[in-house]
Order: C-alpha cells, then structure tokens, then sequence
C-alpha cells in the first residue's frame, strides 16, 4: 500500500486516472488531498469541499476475476467500508442511500464514485474516489441535506485517524469481495439500505410522483421499487428520486 498526500488538487480520482495511464501503479494506492478543486460525484455532479476540513481520496485497485457483471458488488463492498468506519464514531441514523451515498438520518455526509476500466466482460482496474464531510460547519445554500460529522457529533474528527478507520474497513471488505463472497455483501448492504421496505413517494425524470418501496437492488445494479399495484420496477441512476 502506497498513499500519496497532496496539499490541492483538482479531483483526487482524475490524478490517479493519469497515473494509472502514464506509470505503473502499485495495487492499492491512495490519493488523499487536503484540498480537491473539481470533485466529482455520480453522473459529473460536483463534489463541493473545504479545504483541510473534509477527508477526500482515490484508492486504485486491479482486479483479476472481477467480472462487469459483478459491479454491483463492488460498490456494495465499497459503500459499506465507509458505512462501517463512520458506524464506529458513534454516528446514529446511520443508512446507506442507493447507490453509495452515506446518510445520518436524511443528512449527506458521505458520497462515492467508482469509476471502472474494462476489458471485455471484466474490471480490470477501478479507482475508488471516497469524500466524507468531517469538519465543516457551512454548507452551500444549494445543499441543503448536507451535514458533517463535526456538526452531528458535536467535536472535531482527526482526519488522518478517520482515513485510517476506512482503509481498514476497505481492505476487509475488498478481501471478501476478492473471495467473491457476493451474497454476504448484498445482505449487509440491503440491511443498511435507506428506506428500505418503507412506503414513500418518489418522482421520475418525468417528475411524475408516485407510491412504492424500495425492496433491492437488481442483478445490473438496478433500484428495485415495488409499486402500489405490487409490480416490480427498476430504475437506474438518476431516473428516480425520493420527493
């Protein structure tokens, strides 16, 4: 393991992207700023920090028997590393929101973005981009479900002890993924899941409201929402959301 501590930086992932295109690149290596000017979460949504008070990082991980169609499994293991280190400050509420947002009650405080190179039907890399809002206590106005550990625990948060916690949990969980254990991560993420089973009203791209619940996630990756008439519907990223 390798971790590189840079003071700015555009976007924590795009610097190992280059590096991974440019050099040869130790498996597991960790890129931490203290600062990320461009930032990026799902589908090119910006990630918007504070420099020295949010923990933001890419870790590069190579794969041999990763299939594409396991992806879905490696954002759960993922997802619930960051879960599980936040779990153990003593945060309450805590839920993990489809695909890989991290929620105390229904505040932000976690995001991920995965970002996979492919060779035929396998990932053959994929670089981890972690951001977690630690110290921060003001938010853009055009964030308004954004929170911090700082703000719900009420005390500061050693970043470099909190990077630690991750990177310990992540290498457990990228263990059991590697082992292709798959079932036992889906059920601790479905465990953890943000409104799961719960009644609640969501909206489309169309911005057309309806009723359901959530009930899983689908072989592709998919939300799974069981609606009022008990069908069974799936959604993919961005094409649903809670209203």
């Amino acid at each position: 393991m390798k971790i590189i501590k840079l003071d700015a930086i555009d976007s924590t992932n795009s610097f190992l992207k280059d590096m991974a295109v440019n050099s040869s690149i130790e498996d597991f290596t960790i890129v931490v700023a203290e600062n990320q000017t461009s930032g990026r979460g799902q589908m090119n949504s910006k990630w918007k920090v504070e420099s020295g008070k949010s923990l933001t990082f890419s870790v590069f991980c190579e794969w041999e028997e990763l299939l594409v169609t396991d992806q879905k499994s490696l954002n759960f293991s993922v997802a619930l590393s960051v879960f599980d280190a936040l779990n153990s400050l003593g945060l309450t509420g805590l839920s993990i929101k489809w695909p890989n947002d991290i929620l105390s009650g229904n505040k932000k405080i976690a995001g991920i973005l995965i970002e996979n190179a492919l060779k035929t039907n396998k990932i053959n890399s994929s670089i981890i981009g972690i951001g977690i809002n630690v110290n921060q206590d003001i938010f853009p106005v055009d964030l308004p479900n954004a929170s911090s550990l700082k703000v719900i625990l009420n005390k500061e948060i050693d970043l470099d002890f909190l990077l630690d916690k991750v990177i310990v949990n992540l290498k457990e969980k990228i263990e059991i993924l590697r082992r292709k254990d798959y079932s036992f991560l889906e059920k601790k993420y479905l465990e953890v899941l943000y409104k799961k089973n719960v009644p609640s009203m969501f909206k489309n791209k169309q911005n057309i409201l309806f009723m359901g619940k959530i009930i899983g996630v689908s072989n592709n990756g998919k939300l799974q929402i069981e609606l009022e008439n008990e069908t069974v519907k799936e959604f993919d990223l961005k094409e649903v959301s809670f209203a």
